[in-house]
């Protein structure tokens, strides 16, 4: 099965995420394990782990079904050495965070050069990054989602990702989400079906798709390759309803998230009852 659902708030703590979910007929879901919005968390309540860990086996929630999300503010792409330490503090911690909660991977946007250093350069200091990350944590699985290419972001281009990845030494614990929207604005036209389908031939050529881990379902409000971050409602952007149903369909995802982050989190149950009937659930 394809497990589909939403990013959900874990707003009072991790163990309200799988009730949240259930909420909107998930078999799957995202959540942030701490603020997004801040460098600093106080560590996770045992009480509050025990309780998440019963609520997903309660449920019916694996780990493979679940899809942390990581803070926005690290870059690892960041030249300057002390704040690329504080990028790799943070993802350390939250690699670590979710392996207390049981979980087996975290996903994190890879970096920014800023105008500091040459893309090449930016690549490489991602790759140490994740490098120094896997090497203080265990088990977690460091995965890498795409990005619209917004401002100097990289990872735009599957090229990019598959630089970095090159450059990861334990390639066991590393892996790759496709996010559409970033996809469509990184000039991946994945809006019919023949785009679609040279878009996952470009990606398991260039990446591989093995290192697939997750996908982010999310229509594009601006035009292909735009290289603008805007997310819109599955069938209300540029990309279209079609390629949705196509990769609900597509028995090449079998067993990883399809996880919405579009707006207006009240479609959600809608939108993922459509996804599931479309992949036979």
């Amino acid at each position: 099965m394809r497990y589909i659902g939403a990013h959900v708030s874990a707003a009072g703590g991790p163990q309200h995420a799988p009730q949240n979910a259930q909420a909107i007929g998930a078999t799957g879901f995202a959540m942030f394990t701490k603020s997004q919005r801040q460098w600093a968390a106080p560590p996770l309540k045992e009480a509050d782990v025990i309780a998440f860990k019963q609520a997903c086996a309660t449920i019916g929630y694996p780990p493979a079904a679940i899809l942390p999300h990581a803070s926005y503010l690290i870059n690892m792409g960041n030249a300057e050495p002390a704040k690329w330490q504080q990028s790799v503090n943070a993802l350390t911690d939250e690699l670590q965070r979710a392996a207390m909660l049981g979980l087996s991977m975290v996903n994190f946007h890879p970096g920014a050069h800023l105008n500091l250093v040459s893309e090449k350069e930016c690549l490489s200091l991602i790759a140490k990054g994740i490098n120094q990350v896997l090497a203080h944590t265990e088990g977690v699985i460091a995965v890498v989602e795409n990005t619209a290419g917004q401002g100097s972001n990289l990872g735009y281009r599957f090229e990019q990702i598959a630089e970095i990845l090159e450059q990861v030494e334990d390639k066991g614990r590393v892996g790759v989400c496709v996010d559409t929207c970033h996809a469509f604005a990184g000039g991946y036209d994945l809006s019919t079906p023949k785009g679609y389908e040279a878009m996952w031939q470009e990606f398991d050529s260039t990446v591989g798709l093995p290192y697939l881990r997750g996908l982010h379902l999310n229509d594009a409000m601006k035009p292909l390759g735009s290289r603008v971050d805007r997310h819109s409602p599955l069938g209300e952007g540029c990309i279209g309803l079609g390629a949705f149903e196509l990769l609900a369909k597509d028995l090449r995802f079998e067993g990883l998230p399809l996880i919405l982050e579009t707006p207006e989190p009240e479609r959600w149950p809608m939108e993922i009852a459509r996804l599931r009937e479309w992949a036979g659930e």
